[in-house]
């Protein structure tokens, strides 16, 4: 995919581009995968605003994608390529042998026509899913599961990608798009590939509005409000922190506070983290 420019007819448009849509199929969303997505606007079941800024935005269903990929040794061809508002990924339809129809995320160089498998026996190509002990080493890959029929859960925005390091003692060794060195079990899922719509980094939203469409509210700087309602709050003019430390609203410290629990059972699956530590 590619980004589009448009001509500076307004401020806004002067720094705004979008990503190019004319690779995508131009056909309605699958009724049959198609569910309703309520909107929650940052609040838990209680009401209370538990994650801040989010609000409004466009209406918008969810897409059904299968992640899991068991559908085993049954090939399926590729209908359409289609955006899909919930994800930076863009979704292929794909339709099995047997009429049944699913959503997959679109890697990199699938078009509409080829065909797909997944098992362990599938080939080493773009679009086909198997388990990591099958992949050879060095093989790039998304949709990665973490545990063994959970479904694909690293590497799954616009264009990341794990690649497959090494094997050994039923462990596969990934490096991950943050950098992580982390072990997944050998017989978890993978998709060979790398996930599409590349230039997604590359938009650059352009103006406030775009980004209340994406149901985003904004966000105001502590040092700007009263002291009831930030530390950073009151003084005269623009006035300094007043204390040890740039904190959140809760008075936590806002730069490098670590909040991974010691006790996370993953820890040992980690080889090198994203840091390098």
């Amino acid at each position: 995919m590619s980004i589009r420019v448009y001509k500076p007819t307004t401020n806004a448009r002067r720094n705004m581009s979008v990503t190019d849509y004319s690779e995508l199929s131009k056909v309605a969303p699958e009724r049959s995968l198609l569910e309703p997505l309520n909107k929650k606007s940052g609040r838990n079941s209680y009401g209370r605003i538990t994650v801040r800024h989010r609000g409004g935005g466009n209406h918008k269903k969810y897409r059904v994608i299968d992640f899991k990929r068991d559908k085993y040794d049954v090939y399926g061809t590729v209908e359409t390529l289609e955006y899909d508002p919930n994800r930076s990924a863009h979704i292929s339809l794909i339709k099995y042998e047997d009429g049944d129809k699913r959503y997959i995320l679109a890697p990199v160089g699938l078009k509409v026509g080829d065909k797909i498998v997944a098992g362990e026996s599938a080939d080493i190509k773009v679009g086909n899913a198997l388990p990591l002990t099958n992949i050879p080493t060095g093989t790039f890959v998304h949709n990665v599961e973490l545990n063994p029929g959970r479904g694909g859960q690293l590497a799954r925005a616009a264009g990341n990608a794990a690649q497959l390091m090494a094997k050994e003692n039923g462990m596969a060794l990934l490096r991950l798009p943050s950098g992580e060195l982390r072990n997944v079990s050998a017989k978890c899922m993978a998709t060979i590939g790398q996930v599409g719509n590349i230039d997604h980094e590359n938009v650059k939203i352009g103006k406030a509005g775009r980004k209340r469409h994406m149901g985003w509210r904004p966000t105001v700087r502590g040092s700007v409000m009263n002291p009831c309602d930030h530390p950073h709050g009151g003084g005269e003019g623009k006035s300094p922190i007043g204390r040890p430390g740039p904190c959140t609203p809760w008075g936590k410290p806002a730069l490098g506070y670590k909040t991974r629990s010691k006790k996370n059972k993953s820890d040992k699956f980690i080889v090198r983290r994203r840091n390098g530590k």
